[in-house]
Formats: structure tokens, sequence, C-alpha cells
């Protein structure tokens, strides 16, 4: 990381260097392109002090940006358990997961079969996140509610916390009769 912020920092100071150079090699071309413009002095050592001022900030705030972004970025181990419930038998499953550019997904099973799930969303800076979770469900056995057959369609909203190396987070119980409450682990791999 220390390196790619190095080089991003070399690159983006010549690059503020060429352009303060080539501004003042381009005066004279104007001039002549142009008989008679009047070429106005660039900045002086007013115009000099600001620049450097803002090329000083750039650089200093501009390592914080990129390391922020990359905070939660990497592979995870989710741990879902949900607890039995009445006649609803209770599961954990464990599935791999992976946070890019703060955007959290987690994939579980074979997509459009039973037993099939999804967990998705955005990790703010102060690891906060509201995921959602889709799958279908894999047996009657393990699925709460009226409509809950194997081959059905469920969703439901995840509230998350996550730290640099760990989170957890709450399945919402929905109407509280028909949802229950189900945990989230989050192990930075």
């Amino acid at each position: 990381m220390y390196l790619v912020n190095q080089f991003l920092l070399t690159s983006f100071q010549r690059y503020i260097a060429a352009w303060l150079f080539d501004v003042e090699k381009a005066r004279p071309h104007i001039a002549a392109k142009s008989p008679g413009a009047k070429i106005l002095p660039v900045g002086g050592k007013g115009m000099l002090k600001a620049i450097r001022h803002t090329v000083v900030c750039a650089l200093v705030f501009l390592p914080g940006l990129l390391i922020a972004g990359e905070r939660f970025d990497g592979n995870w181990l989710t741990k879902l358990t949900c607890p039995a419930k009445g006649s609803t038998e209770g599961y954990t499953w464990q599935f791999p997961s992976v946070v890019q550019n703060s955007i959290f997904h987690g994939e579980r099973g074979i997509a459009g079969q039973p037993g099939y799930y999804t967990l998705d969303g955005a990790i703010k800076q102060d690891g906060s996140a509201k995921l959602s979770a889709n799958g279908i469900v894999v047996s009657r056995e393990y699925a709460r509610g009226v409509f809950a057959h194997k081959g059905e369609a469920y969703s439901y909203d995840v509230k998350a916390k996550f730290q640099d190396t760990q989170g957890s987070g709450t399945r919402d119980a929905g109407l509280g009769i028909v949802g229950r409450t189900c945990t989230f682990d989050f192990v930075k791999q």
C-alpha cells in the first residue's frame, strides 16, 4: 500500500510540475499566433503560493483517502445463524464473501436453485452497513411463514457493523410473528 501511495504521489507531483512549466512554455506560442494580443503575466508570487498550498494539501490528504476506501476491502468469511423458532428448525451457514471498494457481496449455493442465497450492500466509512439478503427456500423445515415452500424466493434486510477485521449483524425480524432474529458474524481472512 505504501508503494502504491508513493507512486501516485510522485505521479501527481510530476503532473503538477509539468502543468506549471507548460503554461510558461505556451506563452510565446500564444503571442505568435495572436498578433496584438496582450499576454498578461501569469500569477506572480501570490498565485504560485496558492498553487503550492493546494499541492501540499492534496499530497497530505491523498494517502488518507486512498487508505480509507480500502479499509474493509478483502476476503471475508460470513457465518449466518438462525435459531429454531416454533416448529421451524434452526440452521447455521458459513460462506465466503468479498468486499471491494467498500461493497459487500456474499453468495452461497447455485444461482436459481433451492438454497441459493446472496447478501449485498455498501459499507460506510464508519463501518455501518444495511445489507440486503435474497434467497430461495431450500426446505419448509427451515423456513417460517405460510408461503415459505421449497423453491420460493425470500428477502430481508441486515443491519451490520464492520471493524477492520471483524463485524456482526442482525436480521430484520419483520413482523416478529413470521420472522426470526438471525445473527451474522464476519471475519476478515
